[in-house]
């Protein structure tokens, strides 16, 4: 059992962990607030999205689904596809939370992984991943999302459109920025985000691509996880 100023300390990491997640957030959130108002969805819609769904791609796809008319069905199945591969992510991590958290707890901390958070986390040299660290993590990252989606509904509307268009771009950046120092240390990590990359484009180029994207990312993901054990069955064992 770890003492409160060591929980104290390892969520004050996870605050420092997620900076650079939540400083690629705010952008792409602010883009979706703006992209929500476009399409005409109501705020308390576009704020439920963030607070509730949290998921950057999918939210997307919901609000350009709702400017097209499209049912509920359609929108709940899209976001599911493409949200898939989270089942995926918090299954691995949760095989490194610490033993004997609550069932609550890491129901809490599923809810907060996302493709960003997950690359911390997975990336992190320690075998057990403790709950305080996790949740500074996914809090700040959580919470930049909240605050970017709220500014681009509410407030953004006014910037210009240069500033508007070009906020897409953050999302790249930040993906660069997490991967490319890891990779730089661990010659496995290079290797398993080439293949999954590999597997993504053989996808789009396929006619498989007919089937959307999601499924594309959640088959490159478990294609580069499987051959990924392949290849380091001993790192796959001590994570």
């Amino acid at each position: 059992m770890l003492l409160r100023s060591e929980r104290t300390s390892l969520f004050g990491e996870g605050l420092r962990a997620a900076f650079p997640v939540a400083v690629g957030y705010f952008p792409i959130a602010v883009a979706f607030g703006l992209l929500a108002r476009s399409a005409g969805v109501p705020g308390s819609g576009a704020m439920a999205l963030s607070v509730v769904v949290y998921a950057g791609a999918s939210q997307f796809v919901a609000v350009n689904l709702m400017g097209l008319g499209a049912s509920v069905a359609e929108i709940v199945l899209a976001v599911f596809v493409l949200n898939f591969r989270h089942f995926l992510m918090s299954s691995t991590l949760a095989r490194r939370i610490a033993p004997g958290t609550s069932r609550a707890r890491r129901a809490l901390l599923a809810f907060g992984v996302t493709d960003e958070t997950y690359a911390v986390a997975s990336l992190r040299p320690e075998a057990v991943l403790s709950p305080a660290f996790l949740l500074g993590l996914n809090l700040f990252s959580y919470l930049s999302w909240v605050a970017g989606s709220f500014v681009g509904f509410f407030l953004a509307s006014s910037l210009p459109d240069v500033f508007q268009k070009g906020m897409g771009i953050a999302l790249y950046a930040m993906f660069i920025g997490l991967l490319v120092p890891s990779a730089r240390k661990n010659r496995k990590v290079l290797v398993v985000a080439l293949l999954s990359m590999a597997v993504n484009g053989l996808y789009r180029v396929s006619p498989l691509a007919a089937f959307g994207g999601g499924w594309g990312v959640l088959t490159a993901t478990v294609a580069a996880a499987l051959i990924g054990v392949r290849l380091f069955p001993s790192e796959a064992v001590s994570r």
